[in-house]
């Protein structure tokens, strides 16, 4: 049974399963669809053609589904999804996507957005990414499964975080982050592996041995980047890893972050 606020404001054509909590003096647009469990709290506002998984919650005066801050936005429709189980805490802001992107902005399942952070239009996050209070990610961005971005840490547009990759504090990243490294700096240099995270995860030690060869191979070799990836592919095949590190910064388009000297 819905559990929602007499103070509420829910427009009747929004899509609510039975189970959903909202509170006092939250705001729930006509084309929203909250799925099973879905909590907003006091003064949460979602609006837009925005979906929310099982299990999410939305943490107040957070800002989920409003236009996109794009000039070039003309109200076309355009979609926000949000994963099961992921947490946006307050004053958090999230955006739909725009006509020119692909009209989509996804975040996955148990993800966790901080206070204050905000998620451009068009971006694509990945699942078990973690984003820390202030941080911002311009339009475009890629965040990939595992990620986590520490405080105040900003994005440029079109930027590709990796899979398990580690971003510090205040960092300025302005090119691609390869998979399970860690960067940090203005603007963000390589510091090494992600090591923790990779652990925690459950690698193996042969697993992250692999990575940690390819790193070598890739980023302190010297080698011009189309050579370290043929050396890489040949001495590390059986590596699903490792072909996802190469995959992933053979497609880069702004480049990649290299080693602090």
């Amino acid at each position: 049974m819905s559990r929602i606020h007499p103070t509420a404001v829910v427009d009747p054509s929004a899509q609510l399963d039975s189970s959903v909590e909202i509170g006092p003096y939250a705001v729930v647009g006509p084309e929203v669809c909250l799925g099973a469990d879905v909590v907003l709290k006091p003064h949460a506002f979602v609006t837009g053609r925005t979906e929310l998984g099982a299990g999410a919650a939305v943490y107040s005066f957070a800002s989920v589904g409003e236009i996109p801050q794009d000039q070039k936005y003309r109200g076309e429709a355009t979609r926000l999804v949000i994963g099961a189980r992921t947490q946006i805490r307050e004053h958090v802001t999230l955006s739909p996507g725009t006509a020119q992107g692909g009209g989509l902005t996804t975040v996955g399942s148990d993800c966790l957005l901080m206070i204050g952070c905000h998620v451009g239009h068009d971006c694509q996050v990945g699942s078990h990414v973690i984003i820390s209070n202030g941080c911002a990610l311009a339009g475009h961005v890629l965040v990939e499964d595992y990620a986590y971005l520490a405080g105040m840490a900003g994005v440029h547009q079109f930027v590709r975080i990796g899979e398990s990759a580690m971003l510090g504090g205040m960092s300025a990243v302005v090119q691609d982050v390869a998979p399970y490294t860690t960067a940090i700096g203005n603007y963000a240099k390589l510091m090494g592996l992600n090591r923790i995270n990779l652990e925690r995860r459950g690698f193996s030690t042969q697993r992250i041995g692999a990575i940690e060869q390819a790193f070598r191979i890739i980023f302190r070799s010297g080698k011009l980047p189309r050579e370290a990836f043929a050396e890489v592919r040949s001495a590390l095949p059986e590596s699903p890893e490792v072909e996802h590190m190469v995959a992933f910064l053979e497609k880069s388009e702004r480049g990649f972050c290299r080693m602090l000297r």
